[in-house]
């Protein structure tokens, strides 16, 4: 059971990674570069829409979507980009806060964070269910590799499409504040 447990809260942990990356990257580096400049918090919120944009677009690719599948695809890809969206506004949030915050507030405004991820998972599992439903069992076993194996990468969902090695430098650079 802790391993099925354990398959299960990668992919979501992923997807966290994701989504948050950008994110927390802006806030380490928020002492070089003013966020919260209105130019560079538009400039890093159409960076973080325009991932997401490319990562639904990958998906939808990988996983073969076709005309008959479109209600629940869209209501997935729409619920990614409300997710993503809810978590920049929360992250931005705190980076605005945080130089402010004592140590209690600091932690309690990371708790308030990894609550809103939570929902967000449970929002995007839901979607995703109604999606997978739908899917011919071709697709299935595609989603289903994509998401048993996070751990290999082989055919696991990620940004950039690259493999191996330079994912990793890919992934390195976009948390170091690219916002990619």
């Amino acid at each position: 059971m802790k391993t099925s447990l354990r398959n299960l809260t990668r992919p979501a942990l992923l997807s966290l990674a994701l989504v948050a990356a950008p994110c927390w990257a802006q806030q380490a580096s928020a002492p070089t570069v003013p966020s919260s400049t209105p130019a560079a918090s538009k400039d890093h919120g159409q960076q973080h829409a325009d991932a997401v944009e490319h990562r639904i677009a990958d998906l939808h690719t990988q996983l073969k979507i076709t005309d008959q599948q479109a209600k629940p695809w869209d209501a997935f890809a729409q619920t990614m980009r409300d997710n993503a969206r809810k978590a920049d506004q929360a992250f931005r949030e705190r980076a605005q806060k945080l130089p402010a915050m004592s140590a209690p507030d600091a932690m309690s405004s990371y708790a308030d964070l990894t609550a809103i991820h939570a929902d967000n998972m449970k929002k995007l599992a839901s979607a995703f269910n109604d999606l997978y439903a739908v899917l011919s069992p071709e697709q299935k076993q595609i989603a289903d590799t994509m998401y048993r194996n996070p751990g290999d990468h082989k055919g696991a969902p990620h940004k950039g499409g690259k493999s191996g090695k330079s994912r990793a430098t890919a992934n390195a650079s976009s948390s170091s504040g690219t916002g990619g």
